[in-house]
């Protein structure tokens, strides 16, 4: 996809589908998927905030994604435009499949766009969708971009007019790209924040809001 490419707008078909599915899936969010979640720290709050679910009862289009959570890509105003998947089988090791899928021939979006709409001229950008959620929770306005190689030219479109961007890569080389690239492209206003002992959600867990909000600091 070029810059000038825009995204393909969805038929009121594809709205109303996903929307259903976004729907059965927050409803079925139950048992193992809880404890998953509450794991990386997120509360009930939030989680109902973003509108996460799990595929107990896939839609047919869904069939292969059964027990996985279902993230929802949010507009600015709460219905769904998209849904990525998370394996979260206990034991998985992930072969034949990724740890994320996105729907067949579905473009790399932004998570989480409405920050875009809230923020003021400060926004964070990240790695995963479930880290955008963790800096979420702790006050901080943030999207996400879906993989180490997700970051595409129109991307830098949506952010422009933040006078500062800060940029979390996790602390390994696919990380070191991303955080390079999104600032390559955004120049002035990216700042690179430091992780070092996990990504975000892992510095979370280990020293709670203040780990990171030191970090902003530090960028």
């Amino acid at each position: 996809m070029t810059e000038r490419e825009p995204l393909r707008p969805l038929s009121a078909a594809e709205r109303m589908m996903l929307e259903g599915a976004v729907s059965r899936y927050q409803d079925g969010l139950t048992g193992e998927a809880v404890r998953y979640l509450t794991g990386r720290g997120l509360t009930r709050e939030v989680v109902d905030g973003f509108r996460l679910g799990v595929v107990s009862d896939p839609m047919p289009a869904h069939a292969r994604y059964a027990g996985w959570l279902s993230i929802p890509y949010l507009r600015y105003d709460g219905l769904p435009v998209s849904i990525r998947f998370r394996c979260i089988r206990p034991g998985c090791d992930h072969e034949g499949h990724g740890k994320y899928m996105s729907l067949p021939g579905e473009p790399s979006r932004m998570f989480n766009v409405g920050a875009i709409h809230n923020a003021d001229d400060t926004i964070h950008v990240c790695e995963g969708e479930l880290d955008a959620i963790v800096l979420a929770q702790i006050g901080l306005y943030a999207v996400a971009i879906p993989g180490a190689n997700g970051w595409r030219p129109h991307h830098r479109r949506m952010l422009a007019g933040f006078s500062k961007v800060y940029v979390w890569g996790d602390p390994d080389p696919a990380g070191a790209e991303f955080t390079a690239t999104v600032c390559g492209s955004l120049r002035g206003a990216a700042r690179a924040v430091q992780l070092s002992v996990g990504d975000v959600t892992e510095t979370y867990l280990q020293g709670g809001a203040e780990a990171l909000l030191e970090l902003v600091q530090e960028a």
